[in-house]
């Protein structure tokens, strides 16, 4: 992946991003782009805010965020939670 297709690639997860903000921000919270892995095609983001310590934070990582972004952008296949 060059460089300009791995900008383009991250543009796309923050506008994505930007659709999920307001539902962690309404609650505190907050989510950043962290990196891609190209190798694994694994994209790394953190939860910030009220989201960090929150016990359902991992249902809504997995079950909201992971499955709304690998769907709009396909060629990630796997979501990591970093902190």
């Amino acid at each position: 992946m060059t460089s300009e297709e791995h900008r383009i690639l991250q543009e796309k997860v923050e506008a994505e991003l930007e659709k999920l903000r307001p539902y962690l921000q309404k609650d505190g919270g907050d989510i950043e782009y962290v990196r891609f892995e190209e190798r694994t095609a694994t994209l790394e983001l953190r939860l910030l805010g009220e989201c960090q310590g929150c016990p359902l934070s991992s249902m809504t990582f997995r079950g909201g965020i992971e499955r709304h972004i690998i769907h709009f952008i396909p060629e990630i296949r796997r979501i990591e939670q970093v902190k």
